[in-house]
């Protein structure tokens, strides 16, 4: 690989990014795609779908992952891309206005940085970080080279649920005290899986990026990348980090005072390092009065709490938030429903999807922060969140969070869990 791409962030840094002026409505906004997985592919539709936005260049580091997109615009009746392994040659183009990243969850902050250091918008998939010091940097980049960012939290674009969660704070459910976020996905075994040659097409070395570059297994590949720490947040990070955020905004709180999880692994004998069943609690101090939250991920078989059925037959993701005059539920992404008072009368209610990328795009174009409805610095907060909890987890007691010092009180071991050993030079900076 050429020595410059791997200082290019470093260059970056030192140079002044080009920062282009409003856009007009028929202005052509043009997208590179990083990642070209599951998730990518929502990507890839929305910019292929919108007016005056165009899909500008693929990056995977999986060949196959490429062809396959390939394939898959020329079916729709559209051109082709170029397709690259490494987003830094994308990011020398100037042409290319935005990224929209659907990389794993080790990559997201520091494919991030680089491109807010080029100049470049961006539009990063949940979690937008894979620990809590990313949280801070992938913040820090956006606000020093004035970028758009959003995390793809799509319910915060839902009308119904924007509206759920103004009916929340402006008292219609008197005091709101509680929040639950719940998880519960019907999860198979992922097996055991033996260490074997990298497939051809594939660049491990980059996929593998700023994490420890381990003996390539099926298992540590693609999509099951999740359940492993190097590189994943287990399914706390991966759906519920919807749901946290939901219960955050919903719940209107920032940092929490003091967090505690437990949990394990369940059932299956296999190669998940993560765990598939845990149960995170979180204490908030607002203004003075105590607020709560918790959180859970269940991985097989499960009873519909709230009547929330999920995205899934089996499946339960949703949230509840429990009030002195009654209760809201928030049944998967885009659907509300409430409860009011001692006898349970129906209450408000609303079902409508979301517009998360054209709200991207939409604030792309008038270049105001708050037009975001996701903003970076929303979607790192919730991440925080999240990380805690697995690191409460790991360490088997609870973390007492200082949100003046973003450092866990008393225990230097649960401190330094905050942030990793990078790989270089795939390294998230410390300055940005």
């Amino acid at each position: 690989m050429n020595r410059r791409y791997f200082l290019m962030s470093s260059a970056a840094a030192a140079a002044t990014p080009v920062v282009r002026a409003a856009y007009s409505p028929n202005d052509t906004v043009r997208v590179a795609v990083v990642g070209c997985g599951g998730r990518g592919a929502s990507h890839m539709s929305a910019w292929t779908s919108m007016p005056n936005v165009e899909l500008a260049a693929l990056i995977d580091v999986d060949d196959s992952h490429s062809e396959r997109y390939i394939g898959a615009l020329q079916k729709r009746g559209k051109n082709p891309v170029p397709t690259f392994r490494d987003i830094r040659k994308v990011l020398e183009d100037k042409n290319i206005d935005a990224v929209s990243i659907a990389s794993p969850n080790h990559w997201h902050t520091l494919q991030t940085i680089w491109a807010c250091q080029a100049g470049k918008d961006v539009y990063v998939e949940k979690p937008c970080s894979h620990n809590v010091f990313e949280s801070r940097q992938i913040v820090a980049a956006a606000r020093k080279y004035n970028r758009m960012v959003q995390m793809g939290s799509q319910s915060r674009s839902s009308p119904a649920l924007q509206e759920a969660v103004q009916k929340l704070k402006g008292g219609e459910f008197g005091e709101v005290y509680m929040a639950r976020g719940l998880c519960f996905k019907a999860r198979n075994t992922i097996g055991k899986t033996p260490v074997e040659p990298v497939p051809p097409g594939v660049d491990y070395d980059m996929w593998t990026g700023p994490a420890p570059l381990r003996p390539f297994t099926k298992n540590r590949f693609h999509y099951n990348w999740h359940w492993f720490w190097d590189t994943g947040n287990g399914d706390l990070g991966n759906q519920g980090i919807h749901e946290v955020d939901i219960a955050r905004w919903g719940l209107g709180v920032t940092h929490p005072t003091k967090v505690s999880a437990i949990g394990g692994k369940f059932m299956f004998d296999d190669d998940q390092e993560t765990p598939n069943t845990i149960s995170a609690s979180y204490e908030f101090n607002v203004g003075g009065k105590p607020k709560m939250m918790t959180f859970e991920v269940r991985h097989w078989y499960s009873n519909h709490e709230a009547g929330i059925n999920g995205e899934k037959p089996g499946n339960t993701i949703g949230n509840t938030f429990y009030g002195s005059e009654g209760y809201l539920v928030i049944d998967n992404y885009n659907k509300y429903y409430s409860f009011m008072g001692r006898d349970g009368k129906p209450g408000p209610a609303r079902t409508e999807r979301d517009r998360h990328f054209e709200n991207f795009i939409a604030a792309v174009r008038s270049r105001k922060r708050e037009d975001l409805n996701a903003e970076i610095e929303e979607g790192a907060m919730s991440c925080v969140l999240m990380h805690l909890a697995n690191i409460s987890y790991r360490l088997g007691r609870t973390l007492n969070w200082d949100e003046k010092t973003w450092t866990v009180k008393g225990d230097p071991e649960a401190t330094k869990m905050l942030t990793r050993n990078y790989r270089a030079p795939y390294i998230v900076p410390a300055k940005v």
